[in-house]
């Protein structure tokens, strides 16, 4: 039996890419939900720079963790969630099994929040307001004082 060959017959590449960069079609649903994290910290990180200094944000596409309890759906104060579905988590800086200090983590979840979003600015406002509430918890603040900035 032959091979098949492959449809690059001369190993020449493709001549272009498929799509040019100005073309919307260009950037990803998971490269637009990056920047819509990105403006929305952006405003907080304004307010809250050198507090924030020590905090990582990371995006993740689903959430890839299960409830303590099952039954009722008990959240711990780090993780920010609709019911059962967990939107963001906030993971504390810790010491890991080497030794080495590990920086404070907040990872917004792209998937359900996306989910819950109609359009690109209601998308834009749940992650603003899931960021608000997961630096809180990381400041020790209520929300309303994150939101306003420090006094």
């Amino acid at each position: 039996m032959r091979a098949r060959r492959a449809r690059d017959r001369r190993s020449r590449g493709l001549r272009s890419p498929l799509l040019p960069q100005s073309v919307p079609a260009w950037t990803s649903r998971a490269d637009e939900f990056d920047n819509v994290v990105i403006d929305a910290l952006a405003e907080i990180d304004a307010k809250w720079h050198d507090q924030l200094r020590d905090l990582n944000i990371a995006v993740d596409d689903v959430p890839r963790m299960l409830p303590i309890d099952p039954t009722s759906v008990q959240w711990p104060a780090e993780v920010s969630a609709d019911r059962a579905v967990p939107l963001a988590r906030l993971i504390p800086a810790a010491v890991d099994n080497a030794g080495n200090w590990t920086r404070a983590q907040i990872v917004i979840f792209r998937r359900p929040l996306e989910i819950r979003s109609n359009d690109r600015y209601d998308l834009a406002d749940l992650v603003r307001e899931v960021l608000i509430e997961q630096i809180a918890t990381y400041l020790g603040l209520d929300e309303e004082t994150v939101e306003n900035g420090p006094l």
